[in-house]
């Protein structure tokens, strides 16, 4: 669980997060959501600790970082897995040295453990065959699948994922989402997801914030973002025909 309380974080004169306050629970997804200039990315590489805050407190199951000593600090990133946007796969290394690269760098696991374990979870997130080709000689999704594998190859209890679908044809992003909540509740892991596709949203946002202006202007689940009346969120959200129609359906009862 990560709790965030009266967040609060400033580039010189500016406000970027104004007391942004939430909880993210184990084993559920919850998704980032907001305008270009909402404050979204900030709120998430503040909560990396890539970004010092000014105010508020994160915690990381009880453990306040801004309390942590730089020993506590090191055990924490080693809790924490990355998707990155774009996937930020080493391009000279095959599939089973990018996922292997994290357990060589931040463990002392043995040359025959690393192996079992990327093995693992390359079969895990259905990867196949791909342990010895470049990120080159495979699909966009099957680079987001590695970035996965390589994100929950040391078993993090956090997951932090940037735009996990961008680039990807709707079909393929959808069994991204997939995956990624299969195995956040699989592994009982929190997750927090930065996104814009609204398609995401829908199919698995468990937890919901909205980001307007450094400000967090609503939360809830996939279910009930189909019936606020929140305006911000509805014209947000409800930009394309498309949730238009299903927001009339869900409100009109069918």
């Amino acid at each position: 669980m990560i709790e965030v309380t009266n967040l609060e974080k400033k580039f010189g004169n500016q406000k970027v997060l104004k007391g942004v306050s939430t909880n993210f629970e184990a084993g559920q997804t919850s998704l980032v959501i907001g305008e270009s200039g909402s404050g979204k990315t900030v709120f998430i590489k503040s909560l990396l600790g890539i970004h010092e805050i000014d105010k508020g407190t994160i915690a990381f199951n009880g453990r306040v970082y801004g309390k942590m000593n730089q020993d506590e600090k090191r055990e924490l990133r080693s809790e924490i897995g990355m998707v990155f946007q774009g996937s930020a796969l080493f391009d000279s290394m095959t599939v089973e040295e990018n996922i292997g690269f994290p357990l060589k760098m931040f463990t002392n696991k043995s040359a025959k453990e690393i192996k079992d374990r990327v093995n693992f979870v390359i079969e895990r997130v259905n990867l196949g065959e791909a342990n010895h080709k470049k990120p080159a000689e495979i699909s966009g999704g099957m680079q987001k699948r590695v970035a996965i594998a390589r994100a929950i190859v040391n078993n993090p209890k956090y997951l932090f994922c940037d735009e996990p679908n961008s680039g990807l044809d709707p079909k393929t992003a959808t069994i991204i989402d997939n995956l990624i909540q299969e195995i956040t509740r699989e592994y009982n892991i929190t997750t927090v997801i930065n996104t814009h596709d609204m398609n995401s949203v829908m199919e698995i946002g468990e937890k919901i914030v909205f980001l307007k202006n450094g400000l967090k202007a609503w939360e809830g689940s996939k279910e009930e973002i189909f019936k606020t009346d929140n305006q911000a969120v509805v014209d947000f959200v409800y930009s394309s025909n498309l949730f238009k129609k299903v927001r009339a359906a869900v409100l009109n009862g069918h």
